[in-house]
């Protein structure tokens, strides 16, 4: 007698396994982020893995209690003001009562709760009231599908440059926490914990003249320029962008534009603290990296918010990490004086220790 169920389920599992085999590799933002500050990072952080000496995730840990209370809230469904920030206390609140950082005293843990929930407050105040109706829009017009994370995957398959060896394509993954509707647009909306490693970006809105002169200079080998991180946040609204266009026509949303923002949830320059009445507010500044990445050139061709700079260089650091050999020595005065300093592999980084036990002379 034969197994039929047997039978499909193996097929199934051939069919998963060759699926597998024959998808490109696949790499992520943060890798790209720390490639650009040192490839020697990228190959002890992500490629063996090795975890880094500073284990000191405070702020990164507050922020994923608040983004996980907004997305909650969010999802919620509701667009009131009210109704929105009770249910985002609400989920606060119960994650706060879990959370085990230690503080010095009880003092300083109701400060801290304090500091989030103006923020909250600062966020619904700002955008969170029509993000959560752009949400509801996009929703009854999205085929079934997820707009909400936090950490809503989207990703990229870019073709590679012309090289020695495979694979001639690599996915490359980052996420946003949410998406909503504006107008004719899609907009990805990821939680940071500050916006300072924007640097230039936070006050140009064109890429031609500073922006495209940063970016291109960081590449130049004969340049004094190092500017990793917005660099990388070019990089990153590139995946983003194309990950929301994908998005898009899966959902079946028409010829819409895509667009990125980013906001931040533990930038402490935007917090007043009032000592005497105990009070503390909060504002935001957020940021729309779309039109500083695009440029008017590849628009005009494309009609697409694209910019064929940005991703040529995408397609060709993508190419070396994949290739490697992660050597840094072709720029290591800058990312010696750059990135060495606030380094969490630089006990096992031999171009560090040489430098560091050289004799001159």
């Amino acid at each position: 007698m034969t197994d039929i169920g047997g039978n499909a389920d193996d097929d199934a599992k051939a069919d998963a396994n060759a699926d597998a085999a024959t998808a490109p590799p696949s790499l992520s933002v943060d890798g790209l982020r720390t490639a650009l500050h040192c490839p020697r990072r990228y190959e002890f952080a992500h490629v063996h893995g090795l975890e880094g000496s500073d284990d000191d995730r405070t702020v990164e840990d507050r922020v994923s209690l608040l983004r996980s209370a907004l997305c909650d809230a969010l999802r919620s469904g509701e667009t009131e003001r009210e109704a929105v920030e009770s249910a985002a206390r609400d989920r606060l609140s119960a994650r706060w009562n879990e959370y085990d950082e230690r503080f010095h005293s009880v003092a300083q843990r109701r400060h801290e709760r304090r500091v989030l929930e103006a923020t909250l407050s600062a966020y619904l105040e700002r955008v969170g009231v029509d993000h959560a109706a752009g949400i509801a829009r996009l929703d009854a017009e999205a085929a079934r599908g997820e707009l909400i994370g936090p950490g809503l995957p989207l990703s990229s398959t870019i073709e590679l440059p012309p090289q020695a060896v495979e694979p001639d394509a690599v996915t490359i993954d980052t996420a946003v926490d949410y998406v909503y509707g504006d107008g004719s647009s899609i907009v990805g909306v990821r939680f940071v914990p500050t916006l300072a490693p924007l640097g230039l970006l936070r006050y140009r809105s064109d890429w031609e003249g500073d922006v495209e002169d940063l970016f291109t200079e960081h590449f130049d080998a004969d340049s004094t320029t190092f500017e990793p991180d917005p660099v990388g946040a070019l990089l990153e609204t590139a995946v983003v962008l194309d990950g929301l266009r994908d998005l898009r026509d899966r959902l079946e949303l028409g010829d819409r534009t895509c667009r990125y923002v980013q906001i931040p949830l533990a930038d402490r320059s935007g917090t007043a603290v009032n000592w005497v009445r105990d009070t503390v507010e909060a504002s935001l500044e957020i940021v729309d990296l779309t039109d500083v990445y695009v440029d008017h050139h590849t628009f005009g061709m494309t009609h697409e918010h694209r910019n064929g700079t940005v991703d040529d260089r995408l397609a060709a650091v993508a190419a070396s990490l994949l290739s490697g050999p992660f050597d840094p020595s072709d720029r290591w005065d800058r990312i010696a004086d750059n990135s060495c300093p606030d380094c969490e592999y630089t006990v096992c980084c031999q171009e560090y220790i040489s430098a560091e036990v050289r004799f001159d002379g």
